[in-house]
């Protein structure tokens, strides 16, 4: 069974973080193995409480995971300190971490502070040059390329500079939001509106839909949709496959909820 590193933080939930990454793995015929940047408290309303984990404890763990067996691919999720985020970045160089893909965590879906502004200038000088792909929302492409997206051609300026910048490729998450932004179908035109992400590979961009699931916020499906690029590419996948089947786990996942609690979520 193919094998994949997650580094990221632990949500007490369960809804996000570690424990969404684990349960992507697993549904996907990946085995999953850990590196916890941070211990949080938090649920559906928030998060209560933060503690960071030490840079040299982060490493150690990667470390272990790396000694013991074969990793195929590698997720980073929330760092929490510039000081995690320069000490992953080293290790990726000196462990060779394969195929890695980058979620950008900066904040959690109800606001709360995730990564702070130096954290933010390390994940960009010294984390971005050194990943296979970058998977950022809309208000995280934002933060990052200091472009605000409004349109499908802001959207790909995003991208172009999130490259420039040293990303290999960029997959700009759009959501329901950028399907309106560029004025996709409508639900009152009768038709099924389109979820669009942007898959830049530096050459050209590639267009990735599947059917929007309409209604409110679903927790941790930032963290399953990175985490589902990690176990594709683990799998043997090429990149805008991976995106994808990825984007398709997702929205299946979101549908599964509504099904069965009768709850309402939208993609990212």
């Amino acid at each position: 069974m193919p094998r994949a590193l997650t580094i990221a933080g632990s949500d007490s939930s369960g809804g996000a973080g570690i424990q969404a990454d684990l349960r992507t793995f697993e549904a996907l015929g990946v085995r999953g193995a850990t590196a916890i940047t941070a211990i949080t408290a938090q649920n559906a309303q928030g998060v209560s409480a933060i503690a960071p984990l030490s840079a040299d404890l982060v490493t150690a763990q990667i470390e272990a995971v790396a000694a013991d067996a074969e990793i195929e691919a590698t997720k980073i999720g929330m760092l929490g300190t510039a000081a995690i985020a320069e000490a992953v970045a080293a290790a990726i160089e000196d462990l060779e971490l394969p195929l890695v893909v980058l979620d950008p965590v900066l904040a959690s879906t109800s606001g709360t502070r995730l990564l702070d502004a130096d954290g933010v200038q390390t994940l960009v000088t010294e984390l971005l040059p050194r990943v296979l792909v970058v998977t950022p929302n809309l208000p995280e492409a934002e933060a990052l390329s200091g472009i605000r997206i409004d349109s499908m051609a802001r959207a790909r300026d995003a991208a172009r500079r999130l490259h420039e910048m040293g990303a290999e490729n960029v997959i700009v998450k759009g959501g329901h939001s950028l399907r309106s932004a560029t004025g996709g179908a409508q639900d009152d035109a009768g038709e099924t509106p389109d979820v669009l992400d942007l898959l830049f590979d530096g050459k050209a961009f590639h267009e990735l839909r599947v059917a929007w699931v309409p209604g409110g916020q679903m927790r941790g499906t930032g963290c399953s949709y990175s985490s589902a690029v990690a176990a594709f590419l683990a799998l043997g996948r090429a990149l805008p496959d991976a995106a994808a089947q990825a984007q398709r786990h997702v929205a299946g996942l979101i549908a599964k909820e509504q099904a069965g609690r009768g709850r309402r979520g939208t993609v990212y």
